[in-house]
């Protein structure tokens, strides 16, 4: 935070006065960087935590789409950028950290997270979800991603969804309804997930350990976890994987500035020290050219990139309509 942000922040953030009346807590100005995984990132102008569903949908209802709202979970496949993100990020906490057990399944809340939930269905002798101790993050984000790992995706165990409109209006989604193909979801942006049902057969302990077990020893010797890292960098083309393009391409630990391509699994990016989303984000645009020149393939980011590039806080006190 530099001295000319100090003196922005001793002044009152015209935005909040616009802001529908909530049970939850916003505050202003949140350093976002000791929340993501790589660390870096600038302000988010206001953060708001809902107190529960129905605070969630008074809060969209009476916004009305009139200030932009940008949802965030665990960060872990997150790059802030250092401009920070104007506007309302919304961050769903403990009210929709709620684990049912069913008859077969289970209904998991959105932020919950992914590790969390494996445990949990071990502890039940539930079946099917041992993958998701392999993905970072939260079920929220698991879910607008259709994130995978070792051979399981999301819509291969997911019944339903429920979700929540930018009208704040409830919707519970089959589904083969919302879109999930590799690493992708066709719902729209703006409606956010609140919980989903998933399918839980009863297994016996033992094997589900041993599932979970054999994951995450591959993770630890595949994978750069100790690291200031996200996830998987860019998503796989078609009949190709992300890594071992990059690594054709000679990209195996280039730098820029002190983001680096992981030595140890190269479609990772990772903060060695005092990077700055522009370096990560500028080091993986330097792969994907790199990859293109060498094998015709353009890299897609499986990383979601949200926020501004350039640092205009000021611009955030202007009225809006």
């Amino acid at each position: 935070m530099t001295t000319s942000d100090n003196h922005i922040f001793q002044k009152s953030n015209p935005l909040i006065t616009m802001l529908p009346k909530v049970r939850g807590r916003y505050t202003e100005y949140v350093d976002m960087s000791p929340f993501t995984w790589f660390r870096v990132g600038g302000l988010a102008e206001v953060v708001f935590r809902p107190a529960d569903a129905e605070d969630l949908s008074i809060f969209l209802e009476n916004n009305n789409e009139r200030v932009p709202v940008t949802v965030i979970g665990a960060t872990s496949n997150l790059l802030i950028r250092d401009g920070g993100i104007p506007g309302v990020v919304i961050k769903l906490g403990k009210p929709f950290s709620d684990i049912v057990l069913l008859e077969e399944t289970l209904r998991i809340g959105s932020a919950v997270l992914n590790s969390q939930a494996a445990k949990v269905a071990l502890n039940a002798k539930r079946g099917g979800l041992e993958f998701l101790s392999g993905i970072p993050g939260t079920i929220g984000g698991g879910l607008r991603m259709n994130a995978g790992s070792y051979g399981t995706e999301f819509k291969d165990v997911l019944i339903e969804a429920e979700v929540i409109d930018p009208g704040g209006r409830l919707h519970v989604i089959a589904a083969d309804e919302l879109g999930m193909g590799y690493r992708c979801c066709e719902i729209d942006e703006g409606w956010i997930f609140l919980s989903a049902l998933f399918k839980a057969p009863f297994s016996e302990s033992i094997d589900i350990k041993f599932k979970m077990e054999t994951i995450q020893r591959q993770r630890e010797k595949s994978q750069p976890i100790k690291e200031k890292t996200g996830g998987s960098t860019f998503a796989n083309p078609t009949g190709y994987k992300a890594w071992k393009l990059i690594d054709a391409a000679g990209c195996r630990g280039k730098h820029f500035g002190a983001a680096k391509v992981s030595e140890k699994h190269c479609n990772f990016l990772i903060n060695t020290g005092d990077a700055k989303a522009n370096d990560l984000e500028t080091l993986g645009e330097l792969v994907r050219k790199q990859v293109l020149d060498t094998s015709g393939i353009q890299l897609k980011w499986e990383i979601r990139r949200i926020g501004t590039v350039k640092k205009d806080i000021s611009s955030w006190s202007g009225e809006r309509k």
